[in-house]
């Protein structure tokens, strides 16, 4: 199980941040698709401590392109997509970002830069260069379904 998780985060990785050539500055065209199963989904990024701000924009290009979507499976996300900042910096320097998505849209792609590519496509280069220029590596990802839920509910009269 742990090799598969590896193997997993490996090809996560490559599909979130594609490595454009030495010749050619270009974004890579379709990575495959980031699609998680459960109900919901924890996935945690490393940043580079001096590239926050610029992480930080990204995500917030991220929100506003998954909220003014026309495709309603996006604005979907948008609903359900939070992203946390973890204050103690890790021990190599970098931060740790948790993408905390919860409800999981079944079949909606969740790779940062194709849903970037898709809906700010005159923004491409520069999108992509802030990303890759922030982004330290992928750290775990963690899809599931809730087991216990302590919030009251309707009918439990609280």
């Amino acid at each position: 199980m742990k090799s598969l998780s590896f193997v997993a985060l490996a090809l996560l990785t490559v599909s979130l941040v594609p490595v454009a050539s030495a010749q050619t500055p270009a974004v890579a065209s379709h990575p495959p698709a980031l699609t998680m199963a459960g109900d919901i989904a924890l996935w945690t990024v490393a940043v580079k401590p001096d590239k926050t701000a610029d992480f930080e924009r990204v995500l917030s290009k991220l929100r506003a392109a998954l909220a003014h979507s026309a495709d309603p499976m996006r604005r979907q996300q948008a609903a359900g997509w939070k992203v946390m900042k973890i204050e103690k910096p890790m021990p190599d320097g970098n931060i740790a970002y948790v993408h905390v998505i919860s409800p999981v849209v079944k079949g909606a792609d969740y790779a940062v830069l194709q849903t970037l590519y898709d809906e700010l496509p005159n923004e491409r280069q520069e999108l992509y260069e802030l990303y890759r220029g922030a982004f330290a590596q992928n750290l775990a990802l963690s899809a599931g379904s809730i087991v216990m839920d302590a919030a009251p509910t309707p009918t439990s009269g609280q």
